[in-house]
């Protein structure tokens, strides 16, 4: 398994663009796979937020991760987020989550981030399991969501 920048890997794109759109981004509107496709374009970043990690199996994508500067519109005063920790199917429960998310905490933290945050509407334990912690419980998007974080 390899982790590895988006940037050094872009010919990988449109799949990631793909999974981000159909598991976020496709019930929102006004967003369409060719907008997901531009927003992942301004993430080909090595050394700046926002950037987009990928796992590769045997250089097969599995996996992805992200950093944005803003996630919850109404909450700008928190930032840097992990967001879009996404595993195909076939490879949950494999490590493969915890690797990326273990992966873009290292990249914040070489950029100098102190602390990350990022919401989620049904993975409080993982993350927990990983040792960040809730701030809040809040609603966005129209579900309830909780806020963590944790200090790098």
């Amino acid at each position: 398994m390899t982790i590895a920048l988006l940037a050094d890997y872009p010919q990988h794109l449109p799949t990631l663009a793909g999974w981000i759109y159909d598991e976020w981004h496709r019930h929102r509107h006004g967003e369409t796979l060719a907008t997901t496709v531009a927003m992942l374009r301004t993430m080909l970043r090595r050394d700046a937020i926002p950037l987009t990690l990928i796992a590769l199996d045997d250089a097969v994508p599995v996996g992805t991760a992200s950093l944005y500067l803003h996630d919850i519109p109404e909450r700008p005063e928190l930032s840097p987020w992990l967001a879009a920790v996404y595993v195909i199917p076939a490879r949950r429960h494999a490590g493969i989550g915890a690797q990326l998310v273990r992966a873009a905490e290292a990249a914040a933290r070489d950029l100098g981030v102190a602390r990350l945050h990022l919401f989620t509407p049904d993975r409080e334990a993982f993350y927990t399991y990983l040792g960040w912690h809730t701030v809040e419980q809040t609603h966005y998007d129209g579900h309830a969501v909780v806020i963590m974080a944790t200090s790098l």
